[in-house]
Parts: C-alpha cells; structure tokens; sequence
C-alpha cells in the first residue's frame, strides 16, 4: 500500500494556518526571528556575500526589513524581485529611499530601474511556505522562484519557523531545493 500524501496546495493551506497563528503571537515570532537573524548573520554564505537578494515580508513570513537594514550597514547592496510576465523575477537594487509598489499577490515590489543580473547576485533568501529538511520547499504556487533558481549559480538560504517544516509530499521535477535552510 503506497503512503496517502496530500497535495501541495493542501500543504500550503495547512502551514498557511500554523504561520497565522504564530504571527498572532508577536512576541514569540519576533524571539524567533531574532534567533534567525543571529544565525543568517553568522553564516559564512551572508558575510561573504556582497549582493543579496531577498523579498519584502509579509507579515506572515519571517519579517526581511532588518536584513536589508543589516546588509546597508555592512555596506552590502540588496536587490528585491519584481515579477514579470511568463512567471519570471528580475531583481532590482533597493535602499533606504526606494519606495514601493504593492501587487494583485500583496506582494510589495520596488520602484526601482536598477536592474542586477543574476550572475551578481552572491545569496538569495528564497522564501516558502513549506520545506522539508532537505531545502526543498513549496512556495505560494506560482513557480516563480524554481524557474529563477534553474540556472542561478550564488548561494541559496531559506529561513523557517519549524511550524513550516513538513515531509509529508514529494518534489516535482522542476522542484530546485536551496542549500541551506535555518530554522528556529
């Protein structure tokens, strides 16, 4: 008898479920992000990197704004995606001045017309919504960050909450994992 796993869109809706209740615990999703942020600026893959690729949070997800603050003060340079059309991503330089432009996904994109290449970009912060321990994740359903990674060869990191771990499914073929993924 071959194990019943649920589909990804049933994963996402469960985790979806576990990440609103731990950001209706504020203070427990901020000690957690604390201990994220300590063991992301630690990692030899943040303090080699001198462009990195992250997005703007929701408040569901572990929150980036003191990332791109940590980064500005290192003297690194941080680029966000904006979605194109045929589900691809162009990331595109950010600093403290850059404003930004909310999508149909509530997903907040820059205004910005400085476009980075992939080739310059040393660590992405691949966001998801489900991982499994292996770094591969599910993300809101779009695709837009497997096709991104395909050919992408700088590091890739994720930041979790354990309430976003599950093994219950099975990669796709497109499925990229990332390299690494902390959790707290």
């Amino acid at each position: 008898m071959g194990v019943k796993r649920m589909s990804k869109e049933m994963i996402r809706q469960k985790i979806l479920t576990r990440l609103t209740n731990l950001a209706e615990t504020k203070e427990e999703k901020c000690k957690r992000e604390a201990q994220l942020y300590q063991a992301l600026l630690q990692n030899a893959k943040w303090q080699q990197a001198q462009c990195i690729g992250m997005i703007r949070s929701t408040y569901l997800e572990v929150a980036t704004f003191p990332l791109y603050q940590a980064a500005w003060q290192a003297k690194k340079t941080v680029v966000v995606p904006k979605s194109l059309s045929k589900r691809q991503l162009a990331f595109y330089k950010v600093d403290e001045n850059t404003s930004y432009i909310k999508t149909n996904f509530g997903v907040e994109e820059p205004v910005s017309q400085v476009f980075i290449d992939k080739q310059q970009i040393d660590l992405l912060i691949v966001p998801g919504v489900a991982f499994k321990k292996d770094g591969y994740r599910i993300g809101y359903g779009g695709g837009f960050y497997d096709r991104y990674l395909a050919d992408y060869k700088g590091n890739t990191i994720s930041l979790v909450f354990k309430e976003q771990l599950i093994d219950d499914w099975q990669p796709d073929l497109f499925d990229i994992p990332v390299q690494q993924i902390i959790i707290a």
